[in-house]
């Protein structure tokens, strides 16, 4: 199912079922699953390995050279899973040899026009990055984190789950798991309350999750004081677990 008018390497891999449509280039060490679909005029470059049932639009650029100056042509890898949606204009850069050399990119995301996904990113499962979305290199976006349209995260910088980055969003630091943010440079605004309801969280869960919120953000307490009450109420809560192993990995520090 390759339209004739397509370049393919020969070192390729293209599993049953793949298409791939006219004026579309896979290049050399490109690895393709089962039912995976590129459109027209798409671009991928290898080393990559691209799992089953995704669809890559027309004119996205996957697998390019990472944009990084230290960049020397070192071999470096791109992973991308399962039933991934990746629209029009979509840029994905493989990794790099300064940290794992591979960008990673989970199961079930969508990547709307014109997001980048820089050198050495990691997404998880359940993404959504609206219009515009960029990353810088080295950031971690976990399961069910939505970035909004234009919304931008610094280099390094690690989105928590289930939170909820507000349109044009400038992040420089850690966002927390379940938070909402906003603004340049973003603030927080509270739990994604509707997220979680979405994701059917108990309205104990959610209560407890808000609870936590307040121990961080609202008590007046140093952040160390405000970790001992989360562990208080992850005792009773696992899904505030969540908030406590984040800020004990937290790197840049979060959000406050």
């Amino acid at each position: 199912m390759i339209d004739p008018r397509a370049i393919v390497d020969p070192s390729a891999e293209l599993e049953e079922g793949v298409e791939v449509g006219p004026f579309s280039i896979i290049g050399a060490g490109v690895q393709i699953g089962k039912g995976t679909r590129v459109g027209p005029h798409a671009v991928i470059k290898g080393p990559a390995r691209i799992g089953q049932d995704n669809s890559i639009f027309q004119f996205a650029s996957v697998g390019e050279d990472p944009q990084d100056k230290k960049y020397a042509g070192e071999e470096t890898w791109l992973e991308i899973g399962d039933r991934n949606v990746i629209r029009e204009f979509t840029t994905i850069n493989r990794g790099t040899l300064q940290d794992t050399a591979t960008t990673r990119i989970g199961n079930d995301n969508l990547l709307m026009a014109y997001t980048h996904v820089a050198h050495d990113c990691q997404l998880g499962d359940n993404v959504i990055m609206a219009n515009a979305a960029s990353l810088g290199g080295h950031v971690i976006i976990d399961d069910y984190a939505i970035l909004g349209g234009f919304t931008i995260v610094h280099q390094f910088c690690r989105i928590g789950a289930h939170s909820f980055c507000a349109m044009g969003s400038a992040i420089s630091k850690d966002v927390l798991p379940y938070l909402m943010v906003s603004g340049q440079p973003a603030k927080p605004h509270g739990i994604n309350r509707e997220g979680l309801r979405r994701r059917d969280f108990s309205e104990t869960a959610m209560q407890q999750i808000k609870r936590a919120y307040k121990a961080i953000y609202m008590s007046n307490q140093r952040l160390e004081e405000a970790l001992d009450d989360l562990r208080v109420i992850a005792a009773e809560t696992p899904e505030v677990d969540l908030m406590v192993d984040f800020l004990h990995d937290s790197g840049r520090g979060i959000i406050r």
